[in-house]
This record gives C-alpha cells, structure tokens and sequence, in this order.
C-alpha cells in the first residue's frame, strides 16, 4: 500500500478513536439535540485534550476533527430513524433486497462524500502532535475504549 494512503488511515482511524466516542456515545442517546451534542463534544474534547497535554493549537484541530466526525455521522444517519429503516427491510415475508441496495448506496454515497475532509482534519491533528503524543494515541488504539479508566 502506498504510504500516503497508509499515512491517511492511520490518521483518519486513530483521529477517529480519540473522537470516535463522540459519535458513539452520541449513538445511544435519543432525543438530543444539536446543542446537548455539541456540548458533548466541547466536553470529549476537553477530556482528551488534558489527556494528551494539547496545546491552543493542537486543541483547536482537535475540536475541527470533533466537527468533521460529527458531520460525517449526521450524513450517514441521513434523514429518518436508521433502526426503523433497516427494520422495515425485514417487515415481509422476504427481505427487501432493493430497499437494502438502496440502503447501502445511500450510506456509501454520504460515507465517500464526507471522507475526504475527515481523513484531512484527522490527519491534520495527528500530524500537530508531537511524538509522545502520538504514542499516547496509539497506546489509546491498543487499549481501546478503557483509556479513561472505563471499561
């Protein structure tokens, strides 16, 4: 594999995990709106940014990847409940196999759209921190979602 696109993963997955939790936790609660998710996310950041040790600088490409993220998940959930989609492909007798393509081809679409900025802001940010800090987010990939202490 070439080594940007090698460089672009990295970036991207472990921008992605430090944040990732933005989107996931996001995930499980229902009924927030945009400003309870932004508030999550000022807080998420501020977390890792302590964590890390960032700097003014490093903490606001931090925040930009934070935005990215959070976007690209508003795409991809697109409009509409996505549970009660994916639910209706199962609601016959046979499995919607049109309504899964189109599914597919939707969230594809909104994934490929959004890539290109988040892989930019990921690596961005990967690439401000210093070596150890780095190594901190690598540490974090390794362990997975325990780096806070939670299992």
């Amino acid at each position: 594999m070439k080594h940007w696109i090698k460089r672009s993963l990295f970036g991207l997955f472990g921008g992605a995990l430090v944040v990732g939790s933005i989107a996931g936790c996001a995930g499980h609660r229902h009924g927030w709106s945009e400003g309870d998710s932004a508030e999550f996310r000022t807080r998420v950041v501020e977390r890792v940014s302590s964590k890390l040790e960032l700097d003014s600088t490093q903490k606001q490409k931090l925040d930009v990847l934070a935005e990215k993220l959070q976007a690209q998940r508003r795409a991809m959930r697109g409009a509409g409940d996505p549970r009660a989609q994916f639910k209706a492909l199962f609601a016959g007798d046979k499995l919607d196999q049109a309504g899964a393509s189109k599914l597919i081809d939707e969230k594809t679409a909104a994934l490929r759209a959004g890539s290109p900025e988040v892989i930019a802001a990921a690596a961005d940010f990967f690439d401000g921190l210093n070596p150890v800090q780095q190594q901190k987010v690598r540490e974090f990939m390794d362990r997975g979602r325990r780096w806070g202490g939670r299992g």
